[in-house]
């Protein structure tokens, strides 16, 4: 094995030992203190449960990066980023913040990367027959991608090891690219990839149904983060995929951005706020369906496999097509979720 594989063995191991040793204390601390989830109208679970999860993985996470990877090509303003959206959340998990303060931590981290590190969008590679950006508009686009995605991570995480799941199947696919392809200026997101992956592991043991911790937003708000982060820096690596690089990662992340643009729009074409808080997600309505939580998650995660299979096998039709072809399959699915929402409701209208 390479030196690089066995730094990123060590990555996984350390990330995942530290997670994995962590909840049990977190849960501990968490049930002596009375610093519980309860259960309301919009939540699945039943039980007091604690949401500090994040907590471990943030620690594993931040410790085995520090120790084993280069920090350099924006890794390190990545973690200053992190730091502060995870103080942001672990505020929120602990006494409820509004979105106003949630969005003043999010603008904070995402100029700490974008400005002290120059991490943006530099091209649209064609889409609308767009290539090279304005300064200005790379600058607010990338703004808009890395909140939008952020939020995205954090509106998912609605059952037992779903946010966590498709995280791992996110950060799984742009590492191995990043590992394949980096070069000196990339290679060193695989490390971001392999911490991630080992730290969430670790976390998911005590999180599948029925979970005994919650990811919460200290844990949501820095892993969308940093998948923001990894989806942006894949998109400018290009490699392997010259013509459609910014379509395939929209295919990758296609759960959580197809779950977050649908339930905005119900909500605004229902003369509501887009982020008022309702039971619409994606995951409410295959439970309404009758599946139980843990063959939900499953499937959520089987259809981000299969979007992320058809991206990378269909890349060579380049972004129009693909992204012609993940909207027309976000509609057919937005329509079946909504006429079978239809039938339900009436059923038990009949009922």
């Amino acid at each position: 094995m390479n030196p690089i594989g066995i730094s990123l063995g060590l990555s996984f191991l350390w990330a995942f030992l530290v997670s994995l040793f962590a909840v049990p204390s977190i849960i501990y601390i968490a049930h002596l203190k009375n610093m519980l989830d309860t259960p309301n109208v919009r939540t699945v679970h039943e039980s007091l449960t604690p949401r500090l999860g994040g907590v471990a993985v943030f620690a594993g996470f931040m410790s085995a990066l520090t120790i084993f990877a280069n920090l350099g090509n924006g890794v390190q303003q990545l973690l200053a980023g992190c730091i502060i959206l995870f103080f942001v959340g672990l505020k929120d998990d602990l006494v409820s913040i509004s979105v106003s303060k949630k969005f003043v931590g999010q603008l904070l981290a995402t100029g700490v990367v974008m400005i002290m590190a120059d991490i943006r969008l530099t091209s649209f590679q064609g889409i609308l027959g767009i290539y090279e950006l304005p300064i200005g508009i790379s600058y607010a686009f990338t703004f808009f991608v890395i909140v939008g995605i952020t939020n995205a991570i954090n509106l998912i995480d609605g059952l037992d090891g779903l946010a966590g799941s498709i995280v791992l199947i996110i950060v799984s696919t742009f590492g191995y690219y990043f590992y394949r392809y980096g070069g000196p200026n990339y290679s060193n997101y695989a490390f971001v990839s392999i911490c991630v992956i080992g730290g969430m592991l670790g976390f998911l043991r005590y999180n599948f149904h029925r979970a005994t911790i919650f990811m919460g937003d200290t844990g949501s708000l820095v892993c969308g983060f940093i998948v923001s982060f990894l989806t942006i820096q894949f998109i400018e690596m290009q490699q392997p995929f010259p013509t459609s690089a910014p379509s395939v990662a929209v295919g990758v992340l296609f759960v959580p951005l197809f779950d977050t643009i649908r339930v905005f729009i119900v909500r605004m074409m229902a003369g509501r706020s887009p982020f008022s808080p309702d039971k619409n997600h994606i995951h409410h309505r295959i439970l309404a369906m009758g599946f139980q939580q843990i063959s939900t998650v499953m499937l959520l995660a089987l259809l981000n496999l299969i979007v992320i299979l058809f991206v990378i096998n269909f890349a060579y039709l380049g972004n129009t097509w693909l992204i012609g072809g993940l909207v027309v399959f976000s509609l057919g699915l937005s329509v079946f979720l909504g006429v079978y929402h239809s039938r339900s409701s009436r059923q038990r209208v009949a009922s």
